[in-house]
């Protein structure tokens, strides 16, 4: 992202022209191998309206990644609401988490992949943020319900969306070679399968 020659930005337009060139070099290149200089000579503004904006690096990188998680946690807020089940939840979280991987790699790449605890130490872990307490609202929504299997919410939390997260990893790293989508159908099937209430045994029939 680079500002246009002889176009003055300011305000929010700048704000996130510097968050968005941020999140472009922290992906890229690391958090530590990037400057402020660097992201001020990418984006075209002055040194001095970045530190204005945001203070310092370390508080850049801490406004790049609220802003990350709020539009990850209002994205999966949109699915809970919109979802009736905790199959189609579950469903919805796990579509949502590969489409925003697949449109924004670079997004999930900082949330996923960085390791914010050394240059954001008063950070707590990333799985504890409210995306993933999001997820683990779905679980005990679903648990209160009698939807799921009784066992322990993290476990179940763990089970039903680890193995997503894990392919979105080997979908960041190159290793997959094929489109996220086409895995999809069958991601959201083991998930659900491995969490969901065993069906009533038919017991007439075994008694017969």
């Amino acid at each position: 992202m680079t500002a246009s020659p002889g176009k003055v930005v300011r305000g929010e337009t700048l704000r996130k022209l510097v968050l968005d060139t941020a999140l472009e070099r922290f992906s890229t290149d690391g958090y530590f191998n990037t400057s402020i200089h660097d992201i001020r000579r990418q984006a075209g503004v002055s040194i001095g309206s970045i530190y204005h904006h945001f203070g310092n690096k370390e508080a850049l990188a801490k406004a790049l990644y609220d802003d990350l998680l709020q539009r990850m946690d209002a994205g999966l807020q949109q699915v809970m609401e919109e979802s009736q089940d905790c199959r189609t939840r579950c469903d919805g979280i796990i579509a949502f988490l590969f489409e925003t991987t697949a449109q924004a790699p670079q997004t999930m790449r900082f949330v996923l992949e960085s390791r914010h605890r050394e240059f954001l130490p008063d950070e707590p872990p990333v799985c504890s943020s409210q995306p993933f307490q999001r997820m683990r609202e779905c679980i005990e929504q679903g648990m209160a319900a009698g939807e799921l299997r009784p066992m322990e919410v993290p476990v179940a939390a763990t089970v039903a969306f680890g193995g997503a997260i894990r392919l979105l990893h080997l979908y960041l790293d190159g290793v997959l070679d094929r489109p996220l989508s086409d895995f999809l159908p069958d991601m959201q099937e083991a998930a659900w399968r491995a969490i969901a209430m065993d069906p009533p045994r038919n017991t007439t029939r075994e008694n017969a």
